[in-house]
């Protein structure tokens, strides 16, 4: 794909990939939208783009479902159109199953995927009025294995690649394309923000998030797959992508040994 005069979307742009990725777009001839929470720190990343000029800034809750037309017209205004948005706004968990209260796993649900599917259904009339467009997801790769105090994150993942392989069905007589990404361990503020059993957050970085690619590392190598039109990407250490074949070729090793690798 050429980037060139592409209007890019990104949500959860105030920090983390979704920062590294911004950056790593406006290097592009692109227009890009970043969005959050967080208007302060949108801005400080517009400052860090290259061209600010051509960034704008969009702040809004993804939780706050009934307001997904409303931002998505905010949106097509700023630059009177929308080619690519990559679904990048979500939160991790980091608790117990049978401890954490039911709360805390709507609340990831409500984010990581009612949100995210309520913001693409609300821009597909704009999409298909084009007959074109790429729809991006910056799943994980606990969307395609479950591991120890993850277990509705994992779920929430897993059901955003259930609906988004289905809809990349529906959507190629329309030329819209989707890809799913799965980051393994990325050094960003996840760990950190991730939601405990009681629904506060963890407040620590995780010793294997440390560890993990740099955000501007996995920015690269997703602006890459997301030209290419990947369907489906993996971006991740060396233990973490033989974890899915691993899971694919021989489920029971790979539960033998999730129940003992240290997931923090």
């Amino acid at each position: 794909m050429n980037f060139e005069n592409k209007v890019i979307w990104i949500t959860g742009a105030s920090s983390g990939i979704g920062k590294a990725l911004a950056i790593e777009f406006s290097g592009f001839k692109v227009r890009l939208i970043l969005s959050s929470r967080n208007k302060k720190e949108l801005l400080s990343v517009r400052s860090r783009c290259k061209n600010p000029e051509n960034v704008k800034v969009l702040a809004f809750d993804l939780i706050d479902t009934d307001r997904s037309e409303a931002i998505v017209s905010d949106a097509i205004a700023l630059f009177n159109g929308i080619d690519i948005l990559v679904n990048n706004a979500g939160i991790s968990q980091r608790s117990l199953a049978a401890t954490t209260r039911i709360e805390v796993d709507r609340m990831l649900f409500n984010i990581n995927y009612f949100g995210t599917l309520a913001l693409t259904k609300a821009l597909l009339p704009h999409l298909k009025s084009k007959q074109e467009g790429q729809l991006v997801v910056i799943s994980s790769v606990v969307g395609k294995i479950g591991t120890p105090l993850r277990s509705s994150y994992a779920a929430s993942k897993h059901a955003l690649h259930g609906f988004f392989d289905s809809l990349r069905a529906e959507l190629y007589e329309d030329n819209i394309s989707v890809t799913i990404i799965c980051p393994g361990y990325v050094n960003t503020n996840v760990s950190i923000n991730a939601l405990t059993a009681d629904g506060s957050r963890q407040g620590t970085l995780d010793e294997a998030t440390a560890k993990g690619l740099s955000p501007e590392k996995f920015a690269k190598k997703a602006v890459k797959a997301i030209g290419r039109g990947r369907q489906e990407v993996v971006i991740s250490g060396y233990q973490e992508k033989l974890a899915v074949y691993v899971k694919r070729l021989f489920p029971l090793v790979l539960s033998a040994v999730i129940r003992k690798v240290k997931v923090t």
